[in-house]
């Protein structure tokens, strides 16, 4: 596979978070408790552990830009968290989901319908090689399937 990164939201997103209790959308932050599966938090990229504080609010997703934007719902731990920083290796809370879609852009931001694809979390690796092997590939996102929640976008390094 070629050399990737699993990017996680910026810590200055996570900061002004925690520090304001408003998202993206200058809407005010849901406070939610573990209480169950999921939960995946998108600035260490690990799953929320039960009774862990999470904060769910609006993400305005640097790329892609143009028709292709939307925003998306995340969750993010309430309490600092250490960013994902590992290359090469695909983040835990893309394993640990039932069913990711791997969406793939162009330097356009146009999306890649033919490299688009739907799997369940542990096999996407094969998926994810398929789009970075691909010269037209600027960069990959990696969504929940059901919900179409942004997990983490990718990067070829």
């Amino acid at each position: 596979m070629a050399r990737f990164r699993c990017t996680p939201i910026p810590t200055e997103t996570a900061r002004r978070w925690r520090a304001t209790g408003l998202d993206d959308r200058s809407q005010t932050l849901h406070r939610r408790v573990v209480d169950g599966p999921g939960f995946p938090c998108r600035h260490c990229l690990r799953l929320g552990m039960p009774g862990e504080a999470m904060l769910l609010g609006s993400y305005a997703l640097p790329h892609p830009q143009g028709v292709y934007w939307t925003p998306s719902p995340i969750f993010l731990h309430a309490d600092d968290c250490a960013r994902f920083e590992v290359m090469d290796e695909i983040a835990p809370i893309v394993l640990a989901n039932g069913t990711v879609s791997v969406r793939a852009y162009d330097a356009g931001e146009m999306c890649l319908y033919d490299l688009g694809a739907i799997s369940e979390g542990q096999a996407v690796a094969p998926l994810l090689e398929r789009a970075l092997a691909d010269p037209r590939t600027r960069f990959v996102n990696i969504h929940t399937a059901r919900p179409g929640c942004l997990l983490t976008a990718v990067e070829r390094l």
